[in-house]
């Protein structure tokens, strides 16, 4: 019997990850194969790219009970962190089934409300020191082992500018970048790309080592730390628009764009293009990461662009004013499935460019 448990012990521990990421050049690659090998699609290399979608409320919950109530479920009328990771998890093969390779989650979430002025709840996997709150990586070690088990990789955030407020100092932001770090590499997870913040650019943050002249350090201190020889992937994103800045790109494994605001798909090429100037920059991966936009029944949109420049790309879906549960994967309580025509319209479209079945 003890040797059964030693066992079971030993196959689920970090040493028997199934899904490893690795960057070859401008390319991802998973257990030592490009992705969509072989794969292209109207003249374009899709092969090496990392599609990808927003999906940051996977460990979401709220401990100010002033606002929590705001995510019941309407069949039960409360509000279920542990529901919500399920179902998050369960909906996993129908995407992977459908090409998506990567998930976009973080430490503390993201606007409930797609885009909020003020942001009251409490979301966040860290205590005000930057210690890590058990239930929150509980959480977050399901979603690592399940993407591990359906060969997709996870674009782990750590901070979000809606709640770096919670930590009380930078000696809280360091200290919960260095835990949440150990954490990641104690896990032995080789399908984590570290996201230090989510927008570094946004005015909203307090700290002044999340803004963008400083970030960098947060990088470097990520990069840094290893474990039996190996240490994590790491970059940052910027806002819709922006290009990242050269002590970012000097820093980073690779390169997080956002095309919200980005209505012109032409301006999705000029922001790739802009990137790769950068002083400091060398070949490696481009990912969009966010973008808000759709059309992908027009010949041009924001995701046909990226793919045209050899880059990465990502959808936010968030549910708008008046739309039901089934809509938004960024608004809880979530319906992580195919719910809606919008979502539809994104994985049909995804396995198109992917050559999914």
């Amino acid at each position: 019997m003890k040797l059964v448990s030693l066992l079971l012990l030993l196959i689920g521990s970090p040493a028997f990850a199934q899904t490893s990421v690795s960057i070859v050049g401008e390319d991802f690659h998973i257990n030592g194969k490009p992705t969509y090998e072989g794969r292209t699609w109207k003249g374009h290399r899709v092969e090496g790219l990392l599609m990808n979608s927003r999906m940051v409320q996977a460990t979401y919950d709220d401990l100010n009970p002033d606002t929590a109530p705001r995510w019941a479920y309407p069949d039960t009328g409360k509000w279920d962190a542990e529901r919500n990771v399920s179902e998050f998890i369960a909906a996993m093969p129908e995407w992977k089934a459908h090409g998506l390779l990567a998930v976009t989650v973080n430490f503390q979430g993201g606007s409930p409300e797609g885009y909020s002025k003020t942001q009251p709840w409490i979301n966040s996997a860290f205590e005000a020191d930057g210690s890590l709150r058990p239930a929150f990586t509980a959480r977050m070690k399901r979603v690592l082992d399940a993407a591990d088990a359906n060969g997709m990789a996870v674009i782990l955030g750590y901070f979000y500018f809606g709640q770096d407020q919670r930590l009380k100092d930078e000696a809280a932001v360091i200290r919960a970048t260095d835990e949440a770090t150990r954490w990641l590499l104690e896990g032995g997870w080789r399908n984590v790309l570290v996201e230090v913040n989510n927008e570094t650019n946004v005015k909203a943050y307090d700290h002044e080592i999340l803004k963008p002249s400083r970030i960098h350090e947060l990088i470097d201190r990520v990069r840094k730390a290893e474990r039996d020889g190996r240490r994590l992937l790491v970059g940052t994103s910027y806002g819709g628009g922006a290009i990242p800045r050269e002590n970012v790109v000097r820093s980073s494994d690779f390169l997080l764009l956002h095309g919200n605001g980005v209505k012109d798909p032409a301006r999705i090429t000029a922001m790739v293009q802009q990137t790769r100037a950068v002083p400091g920059y060398k070949p490696m991966p481009i990912l969009f990461n966010e973008d808000d936009h759709e059309n992908f029944d027009q010949p041009q949109n924001n995701f046909a662009s990226a793919v045209a420049t050899h880059v990465s790309w990502g959808w936010f879906d968030y549910r708008r004013k008046g739309e039901e549960l089934n809509e938004g994967y960024q608004s809880p309580p979530v319906n992580w499935g195919l719910s809606s025509a919008r979502k539809k319209a994104f994985f049909t479209y995804l396995a198109e460019i992917t050559g999914s079945p």
